[in-house]
């Protein structure tokens, strides 16, 4: 029996990719909704905060979607209390827009560009508070090809 034995870590085990740098900190995890309003996306705000919580990291809802995240950073901290009870409610408790500085019209079969000024200010404000990784809710164009790129990792 590997790892456990008998309920008690086996001496000298090591969970695999896991060292004492990882657990330094709680991740701090972003979370928006994108796009057009649609049913479910505070069901799926709970979800988020409940097994973000069950692994002790902290929960950021930016307000207005993408918007949320250029400066100064709109943001509401999301807690098991403050999500209690959305279930039934409609819409989202941290809004979402299809519309605003991350909204670039294109031709048809031309790739969606958003100016590269509008996502270093989001990186920027990802960066100053400290978000680890950015959870967007919604579908279609806005996020399937749109401003996602200001949540991957900028080079250093």
């Amino acid at each position: 029996m590997r790892g456990r034995a008998a309920g008690r870590p086996v001496k000298g085990w090591k969970a695999p990719g896991r060292s004492l740098a990882f657990m330094k900190r709680p991740k701090r995890i972003g979370v928006l909704t994108s796009g057009g309003d649609c049913p479910g996306l505070n069901a799926v705000l709970r979800g988020v905060v409940r097994a973000a919580e069950n692994l002790n990291w902290k929960v950021f809802g930016f307000v207005d979607g993408f918007e949320g995240l250029l400066p100064p950073g709109d943001f509401i901290p999301l807690t098991r209390a403050r999500t209690a009870g959305i279930m039934q409610l409609g819409g989202t408790i941290i809004g979402t827009t299809n519309r605003g500085h991350f909204v670039a019209k294109v031709g048809e079969g031309q790739r969606t560009e958003i100016p590269k000024e509008i996502v270093e200010q989001a990186r920027e404000t990802l960066r100053r508070l400290q978000i680890d990784a950015v959870i967007a809710i919604g579908g279609g164009r806005f996020t399937d090809d749109g401003p996602c790129n200001c949540t991957k990792p900028a080079s250093r």
